[in-house]
């Protein structure tokens, strides 16, 4: 009987090395797949002619956004960026699962619609640090036995080894527990916007001055619209839905208030009108924006196969996820049934 035990424990281990062997083999031919795309895609970007205008003359880039955020010392998001910025600390563990601040993760048309998306979000909110998982918030702070903050680790014992001190609360983003958009996209649209319905009045009719709802109105460069959440999830469905829900967007101020009776999660207007949410309306002038969402430069239109390229590429790693999350349990299985032969011999 022993032997017989032994006998299927060898089989086994070596029925997990086949499968290791297969698993790896589509894992490596995954990669090659993706690195193709990927340099045929960096071409692309490597040809643009990037321009610096936009509707009003203004030009806002990402650069300036994360100056922006440099100069707030002492903030987590400073640090953050501070670290990535440098080579050196550029790919510490600690901040790996860390997907970026929030106001470098989109980009948005015109300076009007920045503006007034960046003082609705607010500063908290715009210097936000967003993590794929908890397992990443949980790695920028960590406590003693009292639940006391431990400021030598995490991102505070990192800033106060560099002389940058972390002051006050920071909020972190976890998109594996936010509330997802549960919809489809607009058919055919390279930015993958959400398929949301347009407002109606009580007449039937759609409220005169409506643009879009602003989570459709912020854009995603190549590197955050291929990104995706363990769960296949992208940023505009977690991050984006999470911040402004179906906040709408009105070209006046007029023509806001005269949608009311359509608007469910608040609304704006680009001359500088605010509705919170339902009821709640913030009136006076609203104060200069310290840090802003950048502006898209260069052309949009991409050509359709650029577009279906990074579609497959998002897909892939999507596959690459879960082929690696297969390989790592099958490891697993591997090393136990080893485990139990060396118990046994």
């Amino acid at each position: 009987n022993l032997n017989n035990d032994k006998e299927r424990c060898k089989n086994m281990i070596r029925q997990h090395e086949d499968n290791l062997k297969f698993l790896n083999s589509q894992s490596n031919r995954l990669h090659e797949s993706i690195l193709d795309l990927q340099v045929s895609l960096g071409r692309y970007h490597s040809s643009s002619i990037i321009t610096s205008e936009n509707g009003n003359g203004a030009f806002h880039t990402e650069e300036e956004t994360v100056e922006q955020i440099l100069k707030k010392e002492n903030s987590a998001a400073s640090l953050y960026s501070w670290l990535k910025a440098n080579a050196q600390t550029s790919n510490l563990a600690l901040t790996k699962d860390v997907v970026g601040v929030v106001a470098t993760l989109a980009k948005v048309e015109s300076d009007d619609l920045s503006r007034i998306l960046s003082e609705f979000l607010g500063l908290e909110t715009m210097l936000a640090i967003v993590c794929s998982t908890y397992e990443g918030v949980n790695a920028l702070e960590k406590y003693d036995p009292d639940g006391l903050i431990n400021f030598n680790s995490g991102l505070h014992g990192i800033g106060s080894s560099i002389g940058k001190r972390i002051n006050g609360r920071f909020v972190v983003i976890c998109l594996e527990d936010l509330r997802p958009f549960v919809g489809g996209f607009v058919a055919d649209d390279p930015q993958k916007k959400l398929a949301l319905p347009k407002p109606r009045l009580p007449n039937g009719g759609h409220p005169p001055g409506f643009l879009d709802y602003a989570v459709n109105m912020i854009h995603l460069d190549s590197k955050y619209l291929s990104f995706f959440t363990a769960s296949g999830l992208g940023l505009r469905e977690t991050l984006f839905y999470g911040l402004f829900s179906q906040l709408q967007i009105y070209k006046t101020r007029d023509e806001m208030l005269l949608a009311l009776p359509c608007i469910r999660d608040g609304a704006l207007s680009l001359d500088g009108g605010m509705i919170r949410k339902c009821g709640m309306f913030a009136l006076g002038s609203g104060k200069e924006v310290e840090v802003k969402f950048p502006l898209l430069s260069g052309e949009s239109n991409v050509p359709p196969n650029y577009i279906e390229a990074e579609d497959v590429v998002r897909k892939l790693k999507w596959e690459n996820t879960k082929l690696d999350a297969d390989i790592h349990r099958e490891q697993q299985l591997l090393d136990y049934r080893k485990g139990n032969l060396t118990r046994h011999a």
